[in-house]
């Protein structure tokens, strides 16, 4: 059973790594979004597995709380994105 958690921490943080990644040096905006998104998905498993090594159901009202913040975020960030890409060629019409 351990082996199969520590796996599952090495894969979740190579993925927070490529998340990262993706965030800082994204060429476009859209792959920064998905990257905030990813490290959002990252941070809801780590706090799964805290729980389930705690037995504690704290971590999981934590977890609902990334989930809902991850979700809101990237909703403004696709807004802003569009605002973006739509607001040069309202101009130049």
């Amino acid at each position: 059973m351990t082996y199969y958690l520590m796996l599952l921490v090495v894969a979740a943080g190579l993925a927070a790594l490529a998340g990262a990644y993706r965030l800082f040096v994204g060429p476009t905006a859209t792959d920064r979004v998905m990257g905030l998104d990813l490290l959002f998905a990252m941070a809801i498993i780590f706090c799964f597995i805290a729980a389930w090594l705690a037995q504690s159901m704290v971590y999981l009202d934590v977890t609902l709380g990334l989930a809902l913040t991850g979700f809101v975020a990237t909703l403004s960030w696709a807004r802003f994105i569009q605002t973006q890409t739509i607001s040069p060629s309202k101009a130049s019409s």
